[in-house]
């Protein structure tokens, strides 16, 4: 990784970070089937667990971007992961760093659902 891509990655990483912790201007939340399933307490306390995630390693997190992460609940594994989009939520971001064309996509999910 050059210093270039480290530095993107760092920037890329705070922007997701921000968002997954609340700023939701950044982008669009989404849930799949199996979490739209669960009670509502169950839903917020899932939430809650993607808001404080911070276990981000080599294995899930190789690029440094803060994208996805794995969560037990439950005796459940859920994943979310952190798409970047261009404002047509059709075309991926050329450039996930700036804000002006990209939105950011969380997606939570059941692991069977990955």
């Amino acid at each position: 990784m050059t210093i270039t891509e480290a530095t993107q990655a760092t920037t890329i990483a705070q922007l997701n970070d921000r968002f997954r912790q609340g700023d939701h201007t950044l982008g669009q939340v989404y849930t799949t089937q199996l979490v739209q399933g669960l009670s509502s307490e169950e839903q917020q306390e899932l939430f809650r667990l993607v808001r404080t995630f911070d276990d981000f390693n080599l294995s899930n997190d190789p690029r440094g971007e803060h994208n996805f992460g794995r969560i037990k609940f439950k005796g459940e594994v859920f994943n979310f992961k952190i798409d970047y989009y261009s404002p047509d939520l059709i075309h991926g971001s050329e450039d996930p760093e700036d804000l002006t064309i990209t939105i950011r996509v969380l997606t939570l999910m059941h692991s069977s659902e990955y």
